[in-house]
């Protein structure tokens, strides 16, 4: 009873605090709904940020993977740290210089409309047959093994989790199309602080309890136990070779981090070009922090049950969560993973809509509609993904190297040809229109026969960086022949495009301690 008094009760909390900051919002005009009146701080922009990209295919499918791999695949976190600093340094220039209101714009202008429209529909089928349905199931797996939903309720595990999918899913797409971008941004903050404070509640309780009462002393029990765990470079035949730092990796996290409409679109909704920057550094921040709530409970729970999970080790999460909490912080804690699927899956919505909404609905089939009408159809595109994704999240069971490693390697079908695109535009002024078209195509081929269709004895984020490369050579060898139009007057956006003064101060120091990760805990 007192695990569900703590879960609703967090969860009630939220809900009120979202609703009173936006009580008095003008939610009717395509900036107040998408882009939260370009009013957005630092501080807002990182807590969503963080809770947008930290869900439970972190928390469950990172922490499986540590449990089983050990601390190597840390690289997806840290990493992300030198990406925001390129992000914040070289790409919200570029961005905000502009007014832009999504990443595909910047398409339009670099290119054409028909690129655009291309990579508009690309990240709509990303969002709705990757990380949405992963995102779902993921959160039902946790909340099902947390309040026991199949038991309590009598029916089948399975039919639990669908339930407990519906369930996330109704109360997301509440979130995502009554209030918009702000309600996304200021429920997140809340919940990146409870993400936060009950994330770290785990491996703190476990290690309490390892050191008989010093945390110190448990964490240099398990270290003691399970040395090879905390290694961070993965060997060639790994899950996550440290090689693949090198070659895929860094261009995947650029494309996340930098140019990925789901994270960018909060800085896109800053007040100023300060308050931008802040956001995404301060962001870089907490990913080189994270990996104590998402990788160290792995490891931990190796300690305590060895090999036994290793055929399920999505499990084990929710298992070392109800072992080592006390029973009055479980519904807190149950709280926090339900807002921090929320967080991403109404982020991914809104970003949907908006996407839709501004790119293809007012391009294509409405030049002449009004904002009020843009907000409507970002509504119905927002429900209508919703219940295709609830549909498909049950389908994602049982992937062979766990959910996390099963979400990226979907995800390189899209990212990757998308990042091509864009980094080519921003850097090699003689790639055309035709060419960046032809890139999308080879890459968008290449990466599905290669880890898909064909026996490749190659791992995929290597492929992610052939790939990246043999869509440049493709692009500048198409551009020999149908060159590049000059590109028209590019817009100018409204807000103040002043930087940061501690901008490039905190970048330097992001990047130092990304390197020192390594140094000390790679050797």
């Amino acid at each position: 009873m007192l695990t569900v008094i703590s879960f609703v009760g967090f969860t009630l909390f939220v809900a009120f605090f979202s609703w009173y900051k936006l009580r008095k919002e003008n939610l009717r005009s395509k900036d107040g709904y998408f882009l939260g009146g370009r009013s957005l701080t630092g501080g807002v922009i990182a807590g969503s940020m963080i809770l947008t990209n930290i869900s439970t295919e972190h928390l469950i499918g990172m922490n499986g993977s540590a449990y089983k791999n050990g601390m190597i695949i840390i690289a997806w976190e840290v990493t992300s740290a030198v990406a925001l600093v390129i992000a914040a340094l070289y790409f919200l220039p570029i961005y905000l210089r502009m007014g832009l209101a999504t990443i595909p714009q910047y398409l339009a202008v670099r290119y054409d409309d028909t690129t655009k429209t291309i990579v508009s529909l690309l990240l709509m089928l990303s969002f709705v047959f990757t990380l949405l349905p992963i995102v779902l199931y993921t959160g039902a797996i946790n909340l099902e093994s947390i309040f026991n939903v199949s038991e309590v309720l009598q029916i089948s595990k399975s039919e639990g989790i669908w339930l407990s999918v519906i369930t996330i899913g109704v109360i997301g797409s509440i979130y995502a199309i009554l209030g918009g971008l702000k309600a996304v941004a200021y429920s997140d903050t809340i919940n990146a602080v409870g993400l936060v404070v009950g994330g770290l509640m785990v491996p703190v309780f476990a290690l309490w309890e390892i050191g008989s009462g010093n945390v110190a002393a448990g964490l240099t029990k398990v270290y003691e136990a399970v040395p090879e765990k905390f290694n961070v470079i993965g060997s060639s035949d790994s899950v996550l070779p440290f090689s693949t730092l090198f070659t895929g990796l860094m261009i995947n996290q650029l494309y996340f981090w930098g140019m990925n409409q789901t994270i960018i679109q909060r800085a896109l909704g800053a007040k100023n070009m300060a308050e931008a920057q802040k956001g995404l550094l301060f962001t870089g921040i907490f990913k080189i922090l994270i990996p104590l709530i998402i990788v160290l409970p792995g490891v931990i729970a190796f300690y305590y049950y060895g090999e036994q999970y290793f055929g399920d080790q999505d499990v084990i999460y929710p298992v070392l969560v109800k072992k080592v909490l006390p029973i009055g912080l479980i519904g807190f804690f149950a709280a926090v993973v339900l807002g921090a699927v929320l967080s991403t899956f109404n982020s991914v919505l809104n970003s949907a809509a908006t996407i839709f909404s501004l790119d293809i609905y007012k391009k294509m089939i409405q030049s002449s509609a009004s904002d009020s009408k843009l907000v409507k159809v970002g509504k119905l595109t927002s429900l209508i993904l919703a219940v295709i994704s609830i549909l498909i999240a049950p389908m994602v069971a049982n992937a062979p190297d766990g959910l996390y490693q099963l979400m990226q390697q979907l995800n390189g079908i899209f990212f990757i040809p998308i990042a091509s695109v864009l980094i080519a535009g921003f850097f090699m002024p003689k790639i055309s229109a035709v060419g960046a078209k032809a890139g999308l195509a080879v890459g968008f081929s290449f990466y599905i026969l290669t880890t898909f269709l064909l026996e490749v004895d190659i791992h995929f984020i290597h492929i992610w960086g052939i790939e990246f490369l043999l869509n440049l050579g493709v692009m500048y060898l198409v551009s020999l022949k149908f060159p590049a139009k000059v590109v028209e007057a590019i817009p100018q956006g409204p807000i103040n495009l002043q930087e940061w003064k501690f901008a490039k101060p905190l970048s330097i120091v992001l990047c130092v301690v990304t390197v020192m990760i390594y140094w000390f805990l790679g050797r």
